[in-house]
């Protein structure tokens, strides 16, 4: 339609800029007697217009990851630091969005510093989220929403809510999870599992990578690189011996197990935000929501 922001989630989210598939953490050049290191320039800093609540939660959870209670990780903070988040409330869920069920969205409530919501095409209701987006409100020769455009805001975001394309219930979904590992079904999604790890790809939370050292063919510079792996790939568990997850049942186990489980023991939270993501982008429709009623239901006849 003739909307600004009529459109859902593409493949990419903002962590293709805060942790890019590939980052140069330092480079270094040999010379007389010694070797010259030189850590990476700085990233300017860059503003994300049309960011969807759901991805406003994804950041927060690579926060948490990258510059949380952990180590503090250089690379991600700098391209954080000095952000600008516009985020825009979603009106139009996808067949694929589930972010009630995570309570990610449809709305923007916290992690931007100006929300809008889109009322008619073209018409904009903004409110500031942090001291930032209030200096930008006030440097915008824009008209005071009056309360009957806010309700409409409201209104529409409401109706979203109601129109989900999927649900996942998350209620002891780590127990669940916990409990199955042994569990028959891995085997089912295996048989239509490609190991693509296009999921992994897509996925605004994924944060599983690999370090490189590369040098040029004179021997004289060298680098060492950060790039995005999967725990779908073979070879990523591979220890002295060979993999830890040889099978593409291991490897989803591992995938949907972290996301949605153990994910909390480390972070404090689950691992998904429901955009959907993996859902559109699987070549051969494999369906989160659907795998945890699957294992539900498994669970369900077990006990009976």
């Amino acid at each position: 339609d003739d909307a600004l922001f009529g459109y859902v989630v593409g493949p990419d989210s903002p962590k293709r800029f805060f942790h890019p598939p590939e980052a140069v953490i330092w480079s270094g050049t040999a010379s007389d007697g010694g070797f010259e290191v030189e850590a990476a320039p700085p990233p300017p800093p860059v503003a994300f217009v049309g960011v969807r609540p759901c991805e406003l939660a994804a950041i927060a959870i690579q926060d948490a990851v990258f510059i949380g209670k952990g180590p503090h990780d250089v690379t991600y903070g700098a391209r954080r630091d000095g952000s600008v988040l516009i985020a825009v409330d979603c009106t139009e869920p996808g067949g694929t969005c589930f972010c009630t069920s995570m309570d990610t969205g449809p709305g923007a409530t916290t992690g931007f510093d100006l929300a809008m919501t889109e009322v008619e095409p073209g018409r904009l209701v903004a409110r500031a989220g942090s001291p930032l987006g209030e200096e930008l409100l006030a440097e915008l020769d824009v008209a005071v929403s009056d309360d009957a455009e806010v309700a409409r805001g409201q209104a529409l975001v409401e109706a979203a809510a109601a129109n989900m394309g999927r649900q996942l219930d998350t209620n002891g979904v780590k127990e669940l999870l916990y409990e199955n590992v042994e569990s028959s079904h891995w085997e089912d999604v295996a048989a239509r599992c490609l190991t693509c790890a296009n999921c992994t790809m897509v996925c605004p939370t994924c944060f599983c990578s690999t370090v490189e050292d590369r040098t040029d063919l004179t021997g004289e510079n060298a680098e060492r690189v950060r790039r995005w792996d999967s725990c779908f790939n073979f070879e990523f568990s591979y220890i002295h011996g060979g993999p830890l997850r040889p099978s593409a049942a291991a490897r989803y186990r591992q995938w949907m197990t972290h996301k949605l489980g153990s994910w909390q023991d480390q972070f404090g939270m689950i691992g998904c935000v429901g955009c959907g993501r993996c859902i559109t982008w699987c070549p051969v429709g494999i369906d989160i929501t659907a795998e945890v009623v699957a294992l539900q239901e498994g669970s369900s006849r077990d006990d009976g």
